[in-house]
């Protein structure tokens, strides 16, 4: 019998979602994979509710429903600074997850370099390994995650065609500063290197830090694909509706990607979702002072067990120190945390190419309840120490 692709034996399945399935296994209350336990805004669920009855529910065209598009266009021009052409600039795909692979496939041909940094998510590498590319990973050091300029370079020396930005970082949370983002832009001009970005948190950033959008820098609107979903602002995460925002030739060969690659984001769901493209300033400004609580909620929850993290400027993730529990492997200290104190986290291994063991990262995207039981079932992790 022929053998299965050797590619698929560089990556494992997503860590991420496996500690979903252990954590229902355990009936541990989980913090592992990033999606809230609330539901989404009442006017999109009511929405979702009358489309149910009159459709559409057939295929719209293939990159994106035009009312759909005309309102992202609309609302993503005001908040990245740039009048976006709705018919010319935009692909509607399916999740930021989809925006990522089209992207790299849009720009990359096999044997291509790209930057990853380090800490990164998880499918960013898989990304690369898929499209037969070659990942050079730059290393955001903990616990305050900066990177270093001269590894940076070196690496932009390597002649990458692009650069993957995930702008608030999950899974550590850094907000770039804006002259880290102009360094950024400036070795990518030099070196005339696309950027892809990940700007799914674009709205979860913490005072003091504030959101550039990359694509906003001088110069850069013509080398960025900007990639985000409306997975984490609208707490849809399982609507899976991304996109795409570039200038119109990189567009349009995204389209041809996409085309083939999905065929489609769900009719419905865009038409449904169409009412929160329209929300004012009020809805964003309410988002981001529900998670400024949570935030404060469950980092003071992890100062109370005198627990070691990083405080996150952006996102809703927090990584945990576990060194002070003595094990050498941080996947079996999340699968023993899951079976022993019933609280699901991911190991911190999963998301850096250097050898890193001693992090686990909680989500707080979750109702007041559910992170007070998941902070009552930790007092019990002191059970954990070999």
């Amino acid at each position: 019998m022929p053998k299965i692709s050797d590619r698929t034996k560089t990556f494992t399945d997503s860590i991420i979602r496996r500690m979903t399935r252990i954590s229902m296994q355990y009936n541990s209350v989980n913090l592992s994979q990033g999606f809230p336990d609330f539901d989404p805004p009442k006017e999109i669920l009511d929405r979702l509710v009358e489309i149910a009855h009159v459709g559409p529910h057939q295929y719209s065209i293939t990159w994106g429903a035009p009312n759909f598009r005309a309102a992202l266009a609309e609302k993503q021009s005001k908040y990245m600074g740039r009048k976006i052409n709705p018919d010319t600039e935009i692909v509607t795909v399916c999740g930021s997850t989809e925006a990522m692979m089209t992207s790299i496939m849009t720009v990359c041909d096999p044997g291509d370099k790209v930057i990853v940094f380090s800490p990164f998510y998880e499918n960013y590498s898989a990304d690369t390994i898929l499209n037969d590319c070659i990942p050079i990973y730059v290393e955001l050091r903990p616990p305050s995650f900066e990177f270093s300029v001269d590894e940076l370079e070196a690496a932009f020396k390597q002649k990458p065609k692009a650069l993957v930005l995930c702008n608030p970082s999950n899974p550590c949370g850094k907000v770039f500063s804006y002259d880290e983002l102009k360094l950024i832009a400036d070795f990518a001009e030099k070196y005339d290197t696309f950027v892809i970005t990940d700007e799914v948190y674009e709205h979860i950033v913490y005072a003091p830090y504030k959101h550039t959008y990359f694509a906003s820098l001088p110069g850069m609107w013509e080398r960025t694909i900007s990639c985000s979903s409306l997975s984490k602002t609208y707490s849809i995460t399982g609507w899976r509706l991304g996109y795409i925002i570039a200038p119109e030739h990189i567009v349009d060969a995204a389209r041809k990607v996409h085309d083939f690659l999905t065929v489609g984001a769900a009719a419905p769901l865009q038409e449904a979702a169409l009412v929160g493209l329209k929300f004012g300033d009020d809805y964003y400004k309410a988002l981001l002072d529900k998670y400024t609580h949570k935030r404060e909620l469950f980092c003071k929850g992890l100062d109370d067990l005198n627990l070691t993290y990083s405080k996150p400027h952006g996102a809703y993730y927090v990584m945990v120190d576990i060194s002070q529990f003595g094990y050498e492997d941080d996947y079996n200290f999340a699968v023993d945390l899951c079976e022993k104190v019933g609280v699901a986290g991911v190991p911190g291994s999963v998301f850096f190419n250097e050898k890193v063991n001693h992090l686990i990262r909680f989500h707080f995207a979750k109702e007041d309840s559910t992170l007070y039981d998941a902070l009552n079932r930790l007092e019990n992790i002191k059970i954990m120490k070999k």
